[in-house]
C-alpha cells in the first residue's frame, strides 16, 4: 500500500515499512510549481513561501513535529536527478529491497 502526503511519514512512522521523502532543489521545485499552476516564478515563490510557513507552524502546533526533520525517512530522493521513470525505478527497487528483507527475516525466525 502506498500512502502519499506530507504528513504520511509522520503519521505512519511506527507502522510503515518504508518511508520515502521526495525532494528537489528550490529552483527546480519553483519551476515545476510555476508550470503546474501557470504562474510566474515570482508568484510561485511567494505562494510556496507562504504555504510552507503556514504548514511549518501548523504541523508543530497541532502535531508536535518539525516538518523539516527528515530523520524519520528511510530514503530521501532528489527527483531532479532523473526523469519520472528513473525516480519510479528507484522507488520500486527500494520497495522490492524492503520486501526481500522482510521475507528473509521471517524465514530466519521460523524454528
Amino acid at each position: 500500500v502506498v500512502i502519499d502526503g506530507q504528513l504520511a511519514g509522520w503519521i505512519l512512522k511506527d507502522r510503515s515499512d518504508l518511508r520515502i521523502y521526495l525532494t528537489a532543489p528550490e529552483d527546480i521545485r519553483l519551476e515545476r510549481i510555476a508550470k503546474r499552476d501557470k504562474v510566474g516564478l515570482r508568484e510561485a515563490r511567494a505562494q510556496t513561501e507562504q504555504r510552507e510557513s503556514v504548514q511549518r507552524e501548523r504541523y508543530l502546533r497541532h502535531y508536535g513535529f518539525q516538518v523539516e526533520d527528515r530523520s524519520i525517512y528511510h530514503l530521501i530522493l532528489d527527483t531532479s536527478l532523473g526523469s519520472i521513470e528513473d525516480t519510479a525505478k528507484v522507488l520500486v527497487s527500494a520497495a522490492a529491497m524492503v520486501r526481500r528483507a522482510k521475507k528473509s527475516r521471517r524465514k530466519s525466525t521460523k524454528p
